[in-house]
C-alpha cells in the first residue's frame, strides 16, 4: 500500500515537472541565448518604429459635376482678372449721387421704401466718404426672413435667448442711449468694439434688446420648410403691404410694448438652444438646404458636388464665390471642413431668432456685422514693417495652428486647414497649365509635374498645434513639420500671403488685404463685407478641392506671365481696402443694419419708412 502511495506521488512530481519545463521553453525548442549586455556607457539600440499609414478622406468624387469650360486663348487667371475687374469698375461707377437717387435706387432693388432715418444714414456715410452707398444686398438678405414673423415675437426672442446666458451678449437701446448691457462671457475688445460702433449712431435708433454671438460659430440654422415660409410670407404678404403705404411716417414706434425700462435683462429659466461642442453638425447644418440639393440627397454614395455653378476649366479655378460657398451645392464639406466635423463650440437654435454674428456660414441665419476685432484694431496693419514688393520674397506663406474643428479619434485629417497644409507639401504629382502653343496663339494645357519642382514658391507650415484630444495633437506634430511662433510682420517680408478661414473667419484678412502683399484667401464664411470686394479683382479666391492651387501659385510666383498681374493685383487690393475696411465703414454697415432691423421689430413697420423726400 505504501509502495503504490509512493509511486503516485511520483508521477504526480514527474507530471508537474514536465507540466513546469514546457512553460519554460514551449515546444521543447532549444532556448535563445541571453542578450549581450551592452558595453557600459550605451544605450541598448531602440526598437524599430511602427508607421502607420495616413489616411485622408477621399474628395474625388467622379459623379461631381465638372467645372465650366474655360474660354480659348488667354489663360484661365487672365481671363477671371479682367472680368472681375471690369465688372467692379461698372458697380463703383453706377453708385447713387444723392439721397434721391438712393431712396429710388432702394426701392428699385427692393420693392418697398427705405426705413426710418434713411437720411440721418445717409447723411452719415457720405460724411464719411463711403465708397459704396448702395450695395447693401446683403443686409436686406439677413433681414426679410424676420418680415414672416410677428415684431413681437421677434422682440420676445431676443429677451428670452438674452434672459438665458446662452453665449451672447444683450445690449439694451432705449431713448438713443445704450441703456444697459449683459456682458455675458466676452472679450474686452468684443464689448468696446459692438459699443463702439453703435455709439456713432445710438440717437437715431428705435427701442430695442441686441442678442450678439460671443462665440466663432454660426447659431441659427431653421428647416427648409419653416425659412421658406417665412420669406414666402415676408415677400407675398408683409412687405407688399408696406409697399402700398402711401402716407409714410419716418420714425420708430417709441416704446413697444414687452421691452424692459429699469435698466436690466429678465432672467429666464429655460433655452431652446441646443449645445453640444466637439460633435458633428453636419446633419444641422444642411437642414435649410433645398430638398433637391446636392448636400440633401440622402444616400451618400449618391451626392455629389456641383462645381459646374462655381468653377472653370479642368483645374477649377473659382468663378462665383457665393456659390462656392453655398454648403447645399457642396455635400464634401461635411468630410473636409473643420466646423462640420466637430466645432470647438457649438450653440444652435432650430427658430428664427435674432442673433447678430461676425460671420456665417451660408444655410445659417445669423445676423453678421462687421466683427468687433477688426473694429478694435486686434489685428492692425502696420505699413511701417511692410516693404516693397520688390524686396518680397518670392513665396506663399503661412504661419497658424490647427484651429477650425476639435479633433478626436483622428478627425484633423477631415479638417481644411490640415488639409491645405497636407497638400501644399505633399510629394506627389500635381497639374499647372502649359502654353504649348505662342505667345500670339496661346493654347493653355494641363500638365502633370512633381509639385517639388516649386517647392521654392512655398512656405505654408502650422507653427501651433491645439484643440485636440492628447492623442490626436501628438499625432498632428508627428505627422507634420511644425515651425516657431511667427508674428504678423514675418507674413509681410513675403509677396504672397494665405488667409484661411479658422473656427469661423480669419481675422488677419483685412491687414494682409491693406498690405503690399497679395493676398490667396480658403474661405466660406460669409462676413459683411462680402458685396465691398470682389474676387480676382481685390485678392485671389481658392477653391475646395485644390486642383488649382500649385497653378494659382505658379501662375503669379513664377517669372513670366503672372508676376506682374500679382502686383497690380495687391496694389488694387490694397488701394482698395485702406478706402472699404476703414471702421467708419464698419460703423455705416452696421447703422444701415439696425434701421433695417429696428423697422422689422416695430409694430407700425407697414406703415413707416422714409419717402424720398430731400437731397
Amino acid at each position: 500500500m505504501r509502495n503504490r502511495q509512493i509511486g503516485v506521488l511520483g508521477a504526480f512530481l514527474f507530471l508537474v515537472f514536465c507540466i513546469y519545463s514546457l512553460s519554460r521553453n514551449p515546444g521543447g525548442l532549444p532556448r535563445p541565448a541571453p542578450p549581450k549586455e551592452p558595453p557600459k556607457g550605451d544605450k541598448p539600440p531602440e526598437p524599430p518604429r511602427i508607421v502607420v499609414p495616413i489616411t485622408w478622406t477621399d474628395d474625388e468624387n467622379t459623379r461631381d459635376t465638372k467645372p465650366q469650360p474655360a474660354p480659348s486663348g488667354s489663360h484661365p487667371i487672365w481671363y477671371l482678372t479682367n472680368k472681375a475687374e471690369q465688372e467692379f469698375e461698372e458697380v463703383k461707377a453706377r453708385q447713387s449721387r444723392t439721397l434721391s437717387e438712393a431712396v429710388a435706387e432702394y426701392r428699385k432693388r427692393y420693392g418697398i421704401p427705405p426705413p426710418p432715418n434713411f437720411d440721418k444714414w445717409w447723411d452719415f456715410a457720405k460724411e464719411r466718404d463711403v465708397q459704396l452707398v448702395d450695395e447693401f444686398d446683403t443686409v436686406m438678405e439677413l433681414i426679410t426672413p424676420f418680415w414672416g414673423l410677428k415684431p413681437s415675437t421677434i422682440r420676445a426672442r431676443a429677451r428670452e435667448v438674452i434672459g438665458f446666458d446662452d453665449s451672447l451678449m444683450g445690449l439694451q437701446i432705449r431713448s438713443g442711449n445704450i441703456s444697459a448691457m449683459f456682458k455675458a462671457r466676452t472679450a474686452d475688445w468684443h464689448q468696446k468694439g459692438v459699443t463702439g460702433m453703435i455709439e456713432k449712431f445710438v440717437e437715431f435708433l428705435p427701442d430695442m434688446d441686441l442678442p450678439f454671438n460671443v462665440n466663432d460659430e454660426s447659431r441659427v440654422i431653421l428647416p427648409h420648410e419653416d425659412l421658406s415660409r417665412l420669406v414666402k410670407t415676408a415677400l407675398e404678404v408683409n412687405m407688399p403691404a408696406l409697399k402700398a403705404e402711401k402716407d409714410l411716417r419716418n420714425s420708430f414706434t417709441p416704446k413697444p410694448t414687452g421691452l424692459n425700462y429699469e435698466g436690466r435683462f429678465d432672467e429666464v429659466k429655460l433655452t431652446r438652444f441646443n449645445t453640444f461642442a466637439h460633435q458633428p453638425t453636419w446633419t444641422h447644418s444642411r437642414i435649410s438646404c433645398p430638398p433637391d440639393s446636392p448636400s440633401r440627397i440622402l444616400e451618400e454614395e449618391d451626392q455629389y458636388d456641383d462645381r459646374a455653378k462655381y468653377s472653370l476649366g479642368e483645374l477649377g479655378f473659382v468663378t462665383n464665390w457665393t456659390a462656392l460657398s453655398d454648403i447645399c451645392l457642396t455635400p464634401s464639406l461635411q468630410s473636409t471642413f473643420g466646423f462640420f466635423d466637430r466645432p470647438n463650440a457649438y450653440s444652435v437654435v432650430h427658430d428664427l431668432v435674432p442673433v447678430f454674428s461676425p460671420s456665417k456660414i451660408s444655410s445659417y441665419s445669423d445676423l453678421i456685422f462687421p466683427s468687433p476685432w477688426y473694429y478694435s484694431g486686434k489685428v492692425p496693419y502696420d505699413p511701417s514693417v511692410d516693404p516693397p514688393w520688390e524686396e518680397k520674397i518670392n513665396r506663399l506663406y503661412w504661419r497658424g495652428s490647427t484651429t477650425g474643428g476639435f479633433s478626436r479619434n483622428g478627425g484633423w485629417r477631415r479638417q481644411h486647414r490640415q488639409r491645405v497644409v497636407k497638400k501644399f507639401n505633399a510629394v506627389d504629382n500635381a497639374n499647372i497649365l502649359t502654353n504649348v502653343g505662342s505667345s500670339d496663339s496661346p493654347n493653355w494645357t494641363v500638365a502633370s509635374v512633381p509639385r517639388g519642382d516649386y517647392k521654392s514658391l512655398l512656405d505654408v507650415y502650422f507653427s501651433h498645434v491645439g484643440q485636440c484630444d492628447p492623442g490626436d495633437c501628438t499625432a498632428q506634430r508627428e505627422f507634420f513639420e511644425i515651425k516657431k511662433y511667427a508674428k504678423q510682420e514675418d507674413a509681410l517680408r513675403y509677396r504672397h500671403v494665405l488667409d484661411l478661414d479658422g473656427n469661423a473667419f480669419s481675422g488677419r484678412f483685412h491687414a494682409f488685404l491693406k498690405s503690399k502683399s497679395l493676398v490667396f484667401k480658403y474661405a466660406i464664411f460669409k462676413e459683411w463685407h462680402y458685396e465691398w470686394l470682389r474676387p480676382w479683382a481685390h485678392y485671389v479666391p481658392m477653391s475646395l478641392k485644390g486642383e488649382e492651387w500649385l497653378e494659382l501659385v505658379r501662375y503669379f510666383g513664377e517669372d513670366g506671365e503672372g508676376e506682374g498681374e500679382g502686383e497690380r493685383i495687391a496694389r488694387q487690393g490694397a488701394e482698395w481696402g485702406n478706402k472699404v475696411l476703414r471702421g467708419e465703414d464698419m460703423e455705416v454697415w452696421f447703422f444701415r443694419l439696425l434701421l433695417e432691423y429696428g423697422r422689422v421689430v416695430d409694430d407700425d413697420r407697414e406703415r413707416i419708412g422714409f419717402a424720398g423726400r430731400g437731397r
